[in-house]
C-alpha cells in the first residue's frame, strides 16, 4: 500500500489560527502542519484537510480517483469542503468491515474517545492502523491479535504501520505494545501533532525517545517498507537541578511502554509533611499500570533478565545520602577510618552493575556542582561525591541529559 500524509496536524492545524504561543510562531516550513488526512492508494481517503485538493496536489496526488471517504472524528469547526467529485465522507460502526475496490479492507476499530479506528489491510497483507485525536484503542486486551487484543482484519500479528497522537497519549502506544500489536519492526508515526511540544529538534527528540517519529506534510510511505526505527537507548542518565523538570523528562521517555518499575529511593520521611506532599505529587504523575518500590538496593533490579519491565530510578542523589549514612561519611572520623573506601566499593559496584545490566534503565540525578559552594565538610563531601558518581554512572550510559528549565539538552546519544 502507499500512504501519502496530506495532512499530520491536529484538527485546527499548527500553528492554530491567531494563536500567539511560542511553537504557534515557531511552525513554519516543514513544521506547519494542516488537519491530519490520509490518502491510501490514490483510492481512499481518511479525513479531510482544508482544501484537500491542493494539498494532494502539493504532494504530487490527485484526488480523482478516490471512492471512499471515511472520518475518524467529530469535527466541531467549520462545514468539511468536500471537492467535487469526492463521495461525500461517512463513519463506519466500530467492527464493521469494508472491502473496498483495488483489494483494500477496512475496519472500524474501537476507541476510548468519541471517534473511529480504522484497520487497512492491502491486498499483499500489509497493515496499519490509524486512530483519530487524542484516541486509544479501547476494548483491548493484554493478550496478542486476535486473543482479547485486536481481531485482524489482513491477518495475526503486529501491524506494519500505526498512526497515532502519540504525544497526546503515549499510553495509547503502550497499549498496543502490551497487545502485540506494535512491536520493534513496527513503524510508529506520529500525527494530529499539535502547539503542546515546539516544533523542530525538541519535538522529534520526544518522539524518538517514545520509539515513534513524524513526517512532514506531503510526505508519501510504502506501507511495510523496512524504515529505521528509533533506536531507543537501552540506558539514560536525567540530570537536572532542583525542580529543573528532571523527573519528568525521565517519565516522559517511558510512558509509550507497558509496564514500568519506578524505584524510589527516598522511602519515607515521618513527620515531614512537605516531602509527603511532593512524594504524592510524583505517584499521581505515574500511569497506574506503573509498579513503585522504594529501596535502595539496587543491584538485584539490574541483574534481572532484559525481558524485565524497564526501571526508573528516582533518584541517585537519594542513593547516594542513603549510603553515605549506611558507611557513617558525615562524621570525619569515621570517614577517614573506612568510611570512604566504604563508599568507593558501594558506587563501583553499582556502576558495574549499570554496565552489565540487560534491563532499559532511565535513572535521575541531581547536578549539584554548578552551585554554591556548601559551608560545611560534610556538604563539600557530599557535592564531590555525587559528582563522581554522576559522571561514573552516565559514562556506562548511551544517553546522557541534562534539563535545565525544563528543557532536555543532550549531552550524549
Amino acid at each position: 500500500m502507499d500512504l501519502t500524509l496530506l495532512g499530520t496536524g491536529a484538527p485546527q492545524g499548527l500553528p492554530r489560527p491567531d494563536c500567539p504561543c511560542a511553537a504557534c510562531a515557531t511552525a513554519v516550513g516543514d513544521e506547519a502542519r494542516a488537519a491530519t488526512a490520509l490518502l491510501i492508494d490514490g483510492a481512499l481517503l481518511l479525513d479531510l484537510t482544508p482544501g484537500p485538493a491542493f494539498a494532494a496536489a502539493r504532494a504530487g496526488r490527485s484526488l480523482t480517483g478516490v471512492r471512499q471517504v471515511l472520518l475518524s472524528h467529530p469535527h466541531d469547526g467549520p462545514a468539511l469542503e468536500v471537492p467535487a467529485g469526492l463521495p461525500q465522507p461517512g463513519r463506519v460502526a466500530d467492527g464493521r468491515e469494508l472491502a473496498l475496490l483495488g483489494g483494500h479492507r477496512v475496519r472500524a476499530v474501537a476507541v476510548d474517545v468519541p471517534g473511529t479506528g480504522y484497520e487497512v489491510a492491502g491486498g499483499d497483507g500489509e497493515r496499519l492502523l490509524y486512530l483519530p485525536p487524542g484516541a486509544a484503542p479501547a476494548g483491548w486486551g493484554e493478550a496478542g491479535p486476535g486473543n482479547g487484543g485486536p481481531a485482524a482484519v489482513g491477518g495475526p500479528g503486529p501491524y506494519d504501520l500505526v498512526l497515532l497522537d502519540v504525544l497526546a497519549r503515549p499510553e495509547a502506544l503502550a497499549r498496543l505494545r502490551a497487545s502485540g500489536a506494535v512491536d520493534a519492526a513496527t513503524d510508529v508515526v506520529a500525527v494530529h501533532l499539535d502547539h503542546a511540544v515546539p516544533p523542530g529538534p525538541e519535538l522529534h527528540r520526544r518522539l524518538a525517545a517514545l520509539g515513534a517519529r513524524t513526517v512532514p506534510d506531503g510526505t508519501s510511505l510504502v506501507v511495510g517498507e523496512y524504515h529505521a526505527v528509533p533506536d531507543l537507548p537501552r540506558r539514560t542518565l536525567v540530570l537536572g537541578g532542583a525542580r529543573s523538570g528532571k523527573s519528568v523528562e525521565a517519565e516522559r521517555r517511558l510512558l509509550a511502554f507497558p509496564e514500568v518499575v519506578y524505584v524510589a529511593t527516598s522511602g519515607s520521611r515521618d513527620g515531614d509533611e512537605d516531602w509527603a506532599r511532593r512524594v504524592a505529587l510524583h505517584r499521581e504523575r505515574r500511569p497506574a499500570g506503573w509498579r513503585t518500590v522504594e529501596t535502595c538496593d539496587l543491584l538485584p533490579l539490574l541483574a534481572e533478565p532484559a525481558t524485565a519491565p524497564p526501571l526508573l530510578v528516582d533518584c541517585l542523589a537519594l542513593w547516594l545520602t542513603d549510603a553515605m549514612d549506611e558507611v557513617g561519611a558525615w562524621d570525619d572520623a569515621a570517614w577517614e577510618a573506612g568510611g570512604r573506601r566504604a563508599l568507593r566499593e558501594r558506587c563501583e559496584a553499582l556502576v558495574a552493575a549499570v554496565r552489565e545490566t540487560r534491563r532499559r534503565v532511565v535513572a535521575v540525578s541531581n547536578e549539584v556542582g554548578s552551585g554554591v559552594v556548601p559551608a560545611t565538610p560534610a556538604g563539600r563531601r557530599f557535592r564531590d561525591e555525587l559528582g563522581r558518581l554522576n559522571a561514573a554512572f552516565g559514562a556506562e550510559c548511551e544517553q546522557l541529559l541534562l534539563v535545565v528549565a525544563g528543557q532536555a539538552l543532550a549531552l550524549r546519544g
